[in-house]
């Protein structure tokens, strides 16, 4: 089981099942909030994915952090973009609609924690217990995971450049 670290202190350990570079990508259903409450793959065969986690779009990081996937999104001819965290999708879309964005789809993971389970990114313990960390997948065409980037401190941003250059791999 992985950890992460909260505030630079606080080990926070990943619960459900580890899912890793070559593995084949869990097909899980997670809830869109634009269609609102439309039901969205995560994993599976047929397209490239690039999978962002957060744990909730109601915080300073994760809101830079999808802002910054919307914009690089733009250029990701062939790439689906999807971020998922634990918001109610209501919430979701109100975030959505006030950061203005519209190249990537917001999910949601609160129906069933379906992803966080099958990716094995959920945090099991500590303050932040019961939302997703701070990761990202690349899925190939193939289905299977062709990248991986848990972010250790789960108060900072990840490498986006590598996480990019990743999906544009995948292509």
């Amino acid at each position: 089981m992985a950890t992460v670290t909260f505030k630079n202190n606080i080990v926070c350990n990943l619960g459900g099942n580890e899912v890793n570079v070559g593995d084949k990508a869990p097909e899980v259903t997670v809830v869109n909030c634009d269609p609102m409450l439309q039901d969205e793959k995560v994993g599976g065969e047929g397209k490239v994915q690039l999978v962002v986690a957060v744990p909730s779009l109601d915080t300073g990081v994760c809101d830079a952090e999808t802002r910054r996937f919307n914009t690089e999104a733009a250029g990701l001819d062939g790439v689906e973009v999807i971020t998922v965290s634990m918001d109610l999708p209501f919430a979701a879309a109100r975030w959505c609609g006030a950061a203005g964005i519209e190249n990537l789809k917001v999910c949601s993971d609160f129906r069933n924690k379906d992803f966080g389970n099958a990716y094995g990114v959920l945090l099991a313990d500590g303050p932040l217990a019961g939302v997703l960390t701070r990761v990202i997948f690349v899925i190939g065409k193939d289905g299977k995971v062709t990248y991986k980037q848990v972010v250790p401190e789960i108060t900072t941003e990840p490498n986006y450049e590598e996480a990019i250059e990743a999906a544009k791999a995948a292509i």
